[in-house]
């Protein structure tokens, strides 16, 4: 029988597995400077944007003295070039599932007044936003997709300048919804495009805005070829070993990403892992009690981007043949769940 307080620490400790939270504290930067592990971005024309760490006398909560003080982020470049979007890019996780809430004031701006958030962003082509606009009364969503802007969604809304607004963006799978000082503004929306990315401050043109106290609840991140062993270990309990030899960007060398053995996690390949991928074909060779498989993982164009390294049970009567059948049974299935490198190891 469990006792209470052993539930209680199993469902903590479950829930801990499933959510996270990023509270952005900008007391340890600089005054003036960009805020450590963000970096400025600009996509269009015009000139650079002027990302900066504030003292904003007015970022205290409603009613608060007007000598309260608090550290935001503001963007103070006035370039009014028409197509120009200043970004201030986070550069830690990537996020699919998430809630993130923060605070925004837009403070002027003569071609445009705006903030916003870009978010599952994949590169300064590719990205969904939601921004308000105080100038054109607007409080909008829309998706940029190969440099092409949809049309925006949403609908005409007083937001008025120099005022602190709460915002709250939850994206579930492909289910986005966004709160605007606690009301509802945009209608449930639905876009499958992309599945996860990076998150982002955004303004447009000359706009002059600041954005304070950013909380990020999110869902960790597993890696693909970690899930893809679990789950195949899982349906395929008799397996003596299972690793995945890929690269990644950080580390551009041939190396285990995923493993039954988490002490192989990070071991380089050799010389079978990168002929299997070279050549695209499959390795199998007999060892004491066992069969070494090793097999091309290929992405959705049928490129080899990892090996896949199967130990197998011997039987009697078991031949090279049966054992690469074996195993190709195996990668197939995984080969169902990987678009790309990128989505495999990251």
């Amino acid at each position: 029988m469990i006792r209470y307080w052993q539930w209680l620490l199993a469902v903590a400790t479950s829930a801990s597995l499933f959510a996270a939270e990023k509270v952005f504290d900008l007391t340890q930067d600089k005054v003036g400077s960009v805020p450590a592990g963000w970096h400025s971005a600009l996509i269009g024309g015009g000139k650079p944007a002027d990302w900066q760490v504030i003292l904003d006398q007015e970022a205290g909560l409603s009613g608060a003295p007007s000598i309260a003080r608090r550290l935001a982020i503001a963007q103070l470049s006035t370039d009014p070039t028409d197509e120009r979007f200043p970004l201030l890019i986070y550069d830690g996780d990537r996020y699919g599932d998430f809630t993130l809430r923060l605070r925004f004031k837009i403070v002027s701006g003569t071609a445009e007044q705006m903030a916003g958030v870009a978010f599952r962003l994949q590169d300064e082509e590719n990205f969904y936003v939601v921004r308000a606009s105080s100038r054109g009364s607007s409080f909008r969503f829309y998706r940029v997709y190969k440099g092409l802007r949809d049309a925006p969604i949403g609908p005409t809304i007083e937001v008025p300048k120099g005022v602190w607004h709460d915002l709250e963006i939850e994206a579930k799978g492909n289910k986005f919804r966004f709160k605007l000082a606690g009301s509802e503004p945009i209608p449930e929306l639905t876009d499958s495009t992309f599945r996860e990315g990076r998150v982002a401050l955004w303004t447009k043109s000359d706009s002059v805005s600041c954005f304070t106290d950013l909380r990020l609840t999110y869902t960790p991140r597993v890696i693909l070829a970690r899930e893809l062993v679990r789950e195949t270990l899982q349906r395929y309990p008799r397996l003596l070993g299972l690793s995945i030899y890929s690269t990644t960007r950080q580390r551009p060398e041939l190396h285990v990403v995923a493993s039954r053995d988490e002490a192989n996690l990070g071991r380089p390949g050799g010389d079978v892992e990168r002929a299997v991928i070279a050549k695209n074909l499959p390795y199998a060779g007999k060892a004491t009690k066992r069969y070494l498989v090793t097999m091309p993982l290929h992405d959705v164009n049928g490129d080899a981007i990892a090996a896949v390294r199967f130990e197998l049970q011997t039987r009697f009567g078991m031949s090279d043949q049966n054992a690469v059948a074996q195993a190709l049974l195996m990668v197939k299935r995984m080969e169902t769940r990987v678009t790309t490198l990128a989505e495999l190891t990251e």
